[in-house]
């Protein structure tokens, strides 16, 4: 497992059930504990943890799922992030998903002649202030933790719009090309997403590969394009092409 995925998962565990032994992080991210320790070290260097004798405690205040994942992987979201932004036509509108990946895409957008339709609370602040964009903020529920606006508003908003393009994030990729996502009450917003989109490209860092999930989002068949920064296994490659997915090394 790379190391970035494993911050993720030991930031996750913490959040969830608080002070953490080494052990129990161990079996819990299936990493050794020696492994662990040096991870604990320089996730409290990175100021995301404090150390205690024998394990680990989140910091106080720290219970945002959203700034977690944003710390994780920073370079190469941002590499696909400017990549898919190039992508855009002025003029285009663009859907962006819920999401620290799709975050990073809002942030290449600045300055363009663009409509850009998102659920994404964080993307909203970033283009908020751009008066070169237009922003349309989809309705729905609140997920503070998550940055996100989801539920029947969000998808009967969906219905009224078309998209030139939509950047979709990802839990994971299964090795059959099937897109999955952790977060099951996002699953019927990324549906209706991918629905009101001409094209779909999927933004999949290294670690998505097969990375986790237990929500269907949809099949290789419903991508147009996946763009990553490493090489995808050879299954999951020859899957993604079968279905006529064009697969993009950035």
């Amino acid at each position: 497992m790379l190391a970035d995925r494993r911050h993720e998962l030991i930031l996750r565990v913490l959040r969830a059930d608080g002070p953490t032994t080494v052990v129990a992080l161990a079996e819990k991210v299936g990493a050794s504990q020696a492994t662990i320790r040096r991870d604990l070290v320089q996730l409290e260097e990175e100021g995301l943890l404090k150390r205690v004798y024998g394990g680990a405690v989140p910091l106080l205040g720290e219970d945002d799922p959203f700034a977690d994942v944003a710390t994780v992987r920073v370079e190469a979201k941002d590499a696909l992030a400017a990549w898919c932004a190039g992508l855009v036509k002025d003029g285009e509108t663009v859907l962006l998903d819920i999401g620290t990946t799709a975050h990073r895409v809002a942030r290449h957008l600045h300055g363009r002649s663009l409509t850009v339709i998102t659920s994404n609370l964080a993307v909203y602040e970033e283009l908020q202030d751009d008066k070169d964009v237009q922003l349309i903020l989809l309705g729905g529920v609140v997920r503070r933790d998550y940055r996100s606006l989801v539920g029947f508003l969000t998808e009967d908003n969906l219905r009224q719009v078309h998209a030139d393009r939509l950047f979709l994030g990802t839990s994971g990729i299964r090795p059959d090309g099937q897109v999955l996502d952790t977060t099951a009450v996002e699953v019927p917003v990324k549906r209706a997403m991918i629905a009101a989109s001409a094209q779909v490209v999927l933004l999949a860092d290294a670690g998505k590969f097969p990375g986790t999930g237990m929500a269907r989002v949809c099949g290789p068949q419903d991508l147009d394009v996946v763009v990553t920064n490493a090489p995808a296994d050879p299954t999951t490659r020859s899957r993604l092409r079968e279905a006529g997915v064009d697969v993009v090394e950035v």
